[in-house]
């Protein structure tokens, strides 16, 4: 069911929880002089190719930050607003309003947890699943790190031979998921209830787009990032 045609309606979906474990209120808080929330809605309004621009909440503060920087808000149920609903229940009720107005070509999940990122790398991905006929994609960071795991029988190498160490150039290219971007077409999301399925594309960006907010330390280096990122993050 690949589609290889160029998308026309491509909405952007942010969802946004009121409640957070980690850090109270994250959403809204002030990161690299706006709310949170804000860089997500501007990345996808500076996006040339998205059309729409939506949040996902069940939190009425949440709501207003959202609507005063230009997105359209879809009001979560409860039942989907707890602390174990998964991002996918919350983009299919999402999809579910967006497309009592129409059918959507293409959907763009925008994580505020990794807020890293520009309009134009939206613009590179989709051009990505574009040219490579893909159903979904993620976008990835460069990763060249020696990685371990905790076996039955003592510590194992996952990427490499201890025994034979290369330099970290010489590593095969790999790449880890920084959660930036998710594209995906809506027959994928509903038939496999995933953000990811079908023919799978990467579109790697900056190693900068792989940091995450998890904690406080998070939100101080990631403000440093964002105030002083300039229009390129390469």
């Amino acid at each position: 069911m690949t589609n290889s045609q160029t998308s026309n309606r491509i909405v952007a979906i942010i969802p946004a929880r009121g409640g957070s474990k980690g850090i109270l209120r994250k959403n809204v808080r002030v990161v690299g002089g706006l709310p949170l929330i804000a860089h997500s809605i501007l990345d996808g309004r500076d996006s040339v190719r998205v059309t729409e621009v939506y949040v996902s909440t069940d939190d009425a503060e949440i709501a207003e930050v959202s609507r005063s920087h230009g997105a359209r808000v879809i009001e979560r149920p409860a039942d989907i607003s707890g602390d174990t609903a998964s991002s996918e229940t919350a983009l299919i009720h999402a999809l579910d309003v967006i497309e009592q107005d129409g059918p959507v070509d293409l959907v763009v999940f925008l994580q505020c947890t990794s807020p890293v990122r520009s309009g134009a790398d939206i613009d590179a991905a989709i051009a990505t699943l574009e040219r490579e006929q893909a159903d979904s994609l993620l976008s990835v960071s460069p990763s060249h790190r020696f990685l371990w795991k905790q076996g039955p029988q003592g510590p194992v190498a996952l990427n490499y031979d201890p025994m034979k160490r290369p330099r970290r150039q010489e590593l095969e290219p790999q790449y880890m998921e920084n959660g930036s971007i998710y594209l995906f077409r809506p027959w994928v999301l509903r038939r496999f209830a995933n953000r990811l399925g079908g023919k799978i594309a990467l579109s790697v960006m900056s190693p900068r787009a792989a940091f995450e907010i998890d904690d406080e330390l998070d939100l101080a280096v990631i403000g440093f990032l964002l105030s002083n990122t300039t229009d390129s993050l390469d």
